[in-house]
């Protein structure tokens, strides 16, 4: 499978330049760590990955400020920054990804539809966040945002 080589070959860049690596899943449920932690000696890189699906996990576990979530829904930029900021800060790692969006087939608004996610990338440099959109299947769709994430960290060297 061409995604698990992908995944393999970030694995040894990450392990060999001593690069580690801890994710903040929403909507992906824990696909994305599953398909990183699928790979012999992602344990040298991977330090940890947390579903925080619901919005008091996010504040729990994660420190995203509640009030953000009220303001601009769990679903948006700043939550996602707070995710892949936080979960680096909190793991004492290199690279935090957080990633928020709306699986579907239901709770999109016209606003915020289905298919929509932050990624969130953050290092100790700075914390980016992109928005995609995903008119897909809801698997199908994790799968999309799980190789939008392969490409954030393929492009780290």
């Amino acid at each position: 499978m061409v995604i698990l080589d992908n995944v393999q070959e970030i694995v040894v860049k990450f392990s060999k330049s001593n690069t580690t690596l801890a994710i903040a899943e929403s909507c992906t449920g824990g696909y994305i760590s599953n398909m990183i932690t699928n790979i012999s000696g992602a344990s040298k890189v991977f330090e940890r990955g947390i579903v925080c699906y619901s919005n008091l996990s996010k504040s729990t576990l994660l420190n995203v400020d509640p009030d953000d979530i009220v303001k601009h829904g769990a679903v948006s930029e700043i939550v996602a920054k707070q995710l892949a900021n936080n979960i680096r800060e909190l793991s004492n790692v290199t690279i935090g990804i957080g990633v928020t969006g709306i699986a579907g087939p239901t709770g999109g608004t016209p606003e915020k539809p289905v298919g929509l996610v932050y990624i969130g990338f953050s290092t100790k440099k700075e914390t980016i966040v992109e928005k995609h959109q995903f008119n897909v299947s809801r698997i199908t769709f994790k799968r999309k945002v799980f190789e939008k994430v392969l490409t954030l960290l393929q492009n780290v060297f």
